[in-house]
């Protein structure tokens, strides 16, 4: 992984504590995922790079992240720093009714790190635009986790094969999917 530029921000994605309620959301892989972002983010802070936190506001009422309630609020181990931007979204996608593009922009950030929640639904969507929007994206796999599905023909698919076909039809096309330990590794080669 060659990442020669200074212009390279953490964006995480829907680390809310709504999708601890399994009930709502089926089976989850990859238990492991809020501490490898943890990683990211440790990391950012001490490298004073950019970090932006993505919370979905969700608008259906039956929804854990639904506004006004615990669900809507970050997991404790990424809760926003003062000096973070935060994005508040209604869509799978980070860059649809925000300002994250404008923000990144005015920054002159070129590459951006992608983890968060789900890896099959706002991470994907989330990272396709950023992908066809012209920034450089760099998918920390293990620091992303999803839930199990239902195809359209009743056909049931369980997390870890839905997180690893979300992945697959993202790498090389939209993204460079790595994990945490090789984007850390990246990173320290970055000079101020």
């Amino acid at each position: 992984m060659n990442t020669n530029s200074r212009q390279i921000a953490l964006i995480l994605i829907d680390i809310q504590q709504g999708f601890d309620d399994l009930t709502y959301w089926g089976a989850r892989n990859n238990p492991t995922a809020e501490a490898n972002a943890v990683r990211l983010l440790q990391a950012f802070r001490l490298g004073g790079r950019p970090v932006f936190h993505v919370q979905h506001c969700s608008t259906t009422p039956t929804s854990p992240l639904r506004p006004g309630q615990p669900g809507c609020e970050f997991k404790p181990e990424v809760k926003p720093l003062s000096s973070e931007f935060i994005i508040r979204k209604q869509v799978n996608s980070a860059f649809i009714g925000t300002d994250l593009e404008a923000r990144l922009r005015a920054l002159d950030i070129s590459t951006v790190v992608i983890a968060g929640l789900t890896t099959a639904h706002c991470v994907s969507t989330s990272t396709r635009m950023a992908g066809n929007l012209g920034f450089r994206v760099l998918l920390a796999a293990d620091a992303c986790a999803t839930n199990a599905q239902t195809g359209h023909d009743g056909r049931a698919y369980d997390a870890e094969t839905v997180h690893a076909l979300a992945l697959a039809s993202l790498h090389g096309e939209f993204a460079e999917v790595s994990d945490t330990t090789v984007i850390l590794r990246a990173l320290e080669q970055i000079r101020d």
